[in-house]
């Protein structure tokens, strides 16, 4: 097979294959959104400034958990150019669950607080003004009182007898799952495998709560329409997923909605959550005209939705040899206040242990756990990462334990194709034996010869 380099109109070149035409792989390829950011030609959400623009502003929970005893807006009413302020009783279906339309309920956020906030800085009321610095004004004059509640901010500790409870729309501070109090492992007999282990090593992983921080703030703006169909202009990381769950807030037919997005300043995941469309589609209905929604820096460190902190013990059998017979994992997931996609990041983690090796017996509980903080959720391979951190830890200190070669550990326990992964689907296509091989290849790294003779398909040799 012969190669030939092919020059594109950027003037990069390009790898092209004779007898397929394929031209992408090894080869420099122009983003397809390059030349209109280069040039300033993009337009993003806050490129949209029709006539008429209103701004909504929030005015946020002082506290971790309390009781609302009262919300006095008289104060921000008198604010010049404040035009409305809405609370729960304006949202037409105020408390919804991301991810309802999957199947993962029950609805547990408010849109806008009723009676109690569950985390600093949950939304309670939304000012609606002419300016935006009227609509920040309105916002700091808006006056609740509060009674205080004990509140949770630890994994560990909210799962105690006795913790505050944090979410009563779930019932308990854990997310159930198939009427259990955590999604579980049970693949072979991991007590047996410690019993009849050389070693067993146990170590504990945290991780704390990481922000996306992209460089536009999190934000909308919703435009009404002369047939009563709203027009959300939006940077969410999910159109078709905004528009679904904005409708089911809205309680509206989801083709009375249209979103234009796609283009986004920096998600990372953190943009796919459905937060401030609905409310700024309420207050484009309220005052008839629209409305822009966007994040300050401080709110969008501080309540847009971040990786979800961790908390992780494992504990391995392990042989002379290097073989891991036996893996125990117990992870706690900080969901914070509301659900999110933390149940689903928390099946993800699941689906992922034992990492990319092949043990006969696993045990695992992955617990998705309910504190009064800042609701967290999808962040790049979120439920996966943290747990690769622990788990490559993790084979790391055994092989310094072992005194082996930390490559030849992993090359042992590999997957190959055709082993049976834990949660009892069928690997295929394995190759981080290759991986590993090629890795040390270029990194001068010495392996023996049993170890570079080693193959995902086979083995042979162990």
């Amino acid at each position: 097979m012969t190669y030939r380099l092919a020059p594109i109109d950027t003037g990069a070149f390009a790898a092209e294959r004779d007898d397929t035409g394929l031209t992408v792989v090894g080869s420099v390829v122009q983003r397809s959104d390059a030349r209109g950011h280069v040039t300033g030609r993009t337009e993003f959400f806050e490129d949209v400034a029709p006539p008429r623009l209103a701004h909504l502003k929030m005015h946020r929970s002082a506290r971790h958990h309390a009781r609302i005893a009262g919300v006095d807006v008289t104060a921000a009413l008198a604010v010049p150019g404040v035009l409305r302020v809405l609370t729960h009783a304006d949202v037409p279906n105020n408390v919804y669950t991301v991810l309802k339309l999957i199947g993962v309920e029950p609805d547990d956020e408010p849109v806008l607080a009723v009676d109690k906030v569950r985390y600093l800085g949950e939304p309670v009321c939304a000012v609606i003004a002419e300016t935006e610095a009227a609509a920040l004004d309105g916002a700091a004059a808006v006056e609740v009182s509060y009674e205080d509640l004990p509140h949770v901010l630890d994994v560990e500790e909210a799962l105690e007898e006795g913790a505050p409870l944090v979410n009563e729309y779930q019932g308990q501070n854990h997310f159930v799952y198939e009427g259990h109090h955590c999604r579980r492992i049970r693949f072979g007999d991991v007590e047996a495998a410690f019993a009849r282990a050389d070693h067993v090593f146990e170590w504990r992983y945290q991780s704390s709560p990481i922000e996306q921080a992209p460089v536009e703030t999190t934000g909308c703006v919703v435009v009404p329409q002369a047939d009563g169909r709203l027009r959300i202009h939006s940077d969410t990381q999910a159109c078709f997923f905004t528009l679904d769950n904005t409708a089911l807030i809205l309680g509206t037919p989801f083709n009375r909605l249209r979103i234009v997005g796609g283009t986004v300043g920096g998600g990372f995941g953190g943009k796919v959550d459905v937060v401030v469309e609905p409310i700024a589609c309420v207050a484009a209905m309220a005052v008839d005209r629209p409305v822009k929604f966007v994040y300050d820096r401080a709110e969008e460190m501080q309540v847009s939705s971040p990786r979800a902190a961790e908390r992780i013990v494992i504990k391995d059998a392990v042989m002379d040899d290097g073989r891991v017979t036996g893996r125990k994992v117990t992870l706690y997931v900080d969901a914070g206040a509301y659900a999110r996609h933390s149940p689903y990041g928390t099946t993800k983690a699941a689906a992922h242990l034992p990492g990319p090796y092949s043990i006969p017996n696993v045990w695992a509980d992955c617990h998705c756990v309910f504190t009064n903080r800042t609701p967290s959720s999808a962040m790049r391979g979120f439920g996966v990462t943290i747990a690769d951190f622990a788990l490559e830890s993790q084979m790391d200190r055994i092989a310094r334990a072992l005194g082996m070669d930390p490559l030849r550990l992993r090359l042992i326990n590999a997957y190959r194709d055709g082993d049976v992964k834990a949660h009892r689907k069928i690997a295929e296509g394995t190759a981080l034996v290759e991986v590993i091989q090629k890795a040390a290849e270029l990194a001068g790294h010495d392996l023996p010869e049993d170890c570079r003779r080693m193959s995902s398909t086979t083995r042979e040799g162990l």
